[in-house]
C-alpha cells in the first residue's frame, strides 16, 4: 500500500469523523428512526433477506469456484453508470430486454461469456484490447458506457496482478483470508490498487472502500454466508457509499443538506473526486446507516428479529433496492452527479 495511506481511518471510522465535523450534511434522527422501522418490517415478513442477491436474475445462481471470479470483475467495473439525461441513456440488450446502470454491465458480461469471450478470466481479461473491449460493452443506444478506457485500464491492473500472483484466479485471495473479512479488505487494497477509496478531509486520511467492501459483500451474499462466503467478521462491513443510496437517504428525510448544497445538486454540477462536499454526503451515509443498525439491534435484541442477518450489508441492499423500484418516486431528490471510478 502507498506508504502515505498507512494510517487511514477505517471506513467506520472515517464516517463517524466526517459526520462529527460536517458542515452541510445532517443526519436526522427522526428520520433514522423511520427507516429503521421499514427496514425492520420488511425483514419480519422475510420479503429482504441474504437470499435476495440471487433472486436477481442477472447475478450467478452457482455457489462455485468460477462465480468468484464473476464477482470480482463485476465489482472491478462496478462504477459509474448514470447517464446525462434519460434521453442519452448506455444500455445493454441481452435476451430481448434492455438493461441500464449496474445491471448494464451484469448483462455485457453474461452475454459475452456466452458468445464464448472469456471476460471473466484474468489471463484473458489482463491483455483485453480497447477494441475488444467496446464490443463487450456495445450499447443499443448511441450512448457508450461511460469511463471506457479506465475500465480498461482496471481489467489489466487486477488481470495482471492476479495472474502474476494468485494463480490466475480471485479465488486464491479468498483462500488466504481464513474468513476473514478484515484480512481480505487488506488483501484487496494492499495488491489491487484500482480499489483504494480514500480521500482527505480536516486533516484526517480517510477511507470509503465502495468496490472493496461490496466485492466480500457480493461474494458472501451469493454464497449465503457459507463456502467461499463463509466470514467470521462480516459485521465489520459498511454501506457502501455510491450516489444512488445517499439519493434514498436523503428522500427518507435521514441526511438533510444545506441550502448550498442543495442549490448545486439541483444545478447538475459535476462534483470532483474527493471533495469536500462529496466526502461529507458519503460519509455521512456511511454513519447515517451505523445509526439505522443502531436501531436495528435494539429490536433485536428483543428477539424480533431473532436469527434474521442483521447487518450494515443488508441495509445497503434494501436501499439500493429501492432506489432501483422507486426511480420515479424520487425524480425530485437530485444525485450528486461525479465521474468516480471509486463508485
Amino acid at each position: 500500500m502507498d506508504d502515505s495511506y498507512r494510517n487511514v481511518l477505517s471506513p467506520r471510522e472515517s464516517a463517524k469523523f466526517i459526520a462529527t465535523n460536517s458542515t452541510d450534511v445532517k443526519i436526522k434522527k427522526d428520520g433514522v428512526e423511520r427507516v429503521a422501522k421499514i427496514i425492520q418490517e420488511n425483514l419480519c415478513s422475510s420479503e429482504y433477506s441474504i437470499k435476495a442477491w440471487k433472486q436477481h436474475k442477472l447475478h450467478p445462481q452457482k455457489m462455485e469456484a468460477p462465480t468468484v471470479d464473476w464477482i470480482f470483475v463485476i465489482d472491478t467495473l462496478n462504477f459509474s453508470f448514470w447517464s446525462e439525461s434519460n434521453e442519452k441513456r448506455f444500455l445493454v440488450e441481452y435476451n430481448n430486454e434492455k438493461h441500464s446502470g449496474y445491471w448494464s454491465l451484469c448483462a455485457a458480461l453474461k452475454r459475452a461469456l456466452e458468445e464464448g469471450i472469456p471476460i471473466t478470466t484474468p489471463s484473458y481479461y489482463s491483455t483485453v484490447s480497447l477494441r475488444q473491449l467496446q464490443y463487450i460493452f456495445r450499447s443499443a443506444t448511441d450512448t457508450n458506457i461511460p469511463l471506457l478506457e479506465e475500465r480498461l485500464e482496471h481489467l489489466h491492473e487486477v488481470g495482471k496482478i492476479l495472474v502474476e500472483k494468485f494463480d490466475g484466479s480471485f479465488v486464491r485471495c479468498v483462500e488466504q483470508c481464513q474468513n476473514s473479512v478484515e484480512k481480505l479488505l487488506e488483501i484487496i487494497t494492499t495488491n489491487f490498487p484500482c480499489f483504494r477509496d480514500y480521500a482527505g478531509f480536516k486533516g484526517k486520511k480517510v477511507s470509503i472502500l465502495k468496490r472493496a467492501q461490496i466485492l466480500v459483500a457480493d461474494i458472501w451474499a451469493c454464497f449465503e454466508g457459507k463456502g467461499y462466503g463463509k466470514f467470521h467478521d462480516v459485521s465489520l462491513l459498511t454501506m457502501f457509499a455510491d450516489y444512488r443510496v445517499p439519493q434514498v437517504l436523503n428522500y427518507f428525510g435521514v441526511l438533510e443538506y444545506s441550502t448550498a448544497l442543495m442549490e448545486d445538486l439541483k444545478s447538475f454540477r459535476l462534483f470532483t473526486p474527493g471533495e469536500r462536499l462529496e466526502v461529507e454526503i458519503r460519509g455521512n451515509s456511511i454513519w447515517a446507516v451505523e445509526l439505522i443498525m443502531e436501531k436495528l439491534r435494539q429490536v433485536q435484541e428483543s428477539s424480533v428479529l431473532d436469527g434474521v442477518h442483521l447487518n450494515a450489508v443488508i441495509v445497503d441492499f434494501y436501499l439500493w433496492n429501492f432506489s432501483k423500484d422507486h426511480w420515479a418516486d424520487m425524480q425530485h431528490i437530485p444525485i450528486h452527479r461525479i465521474r468516480s471510478i471509486c463508485y
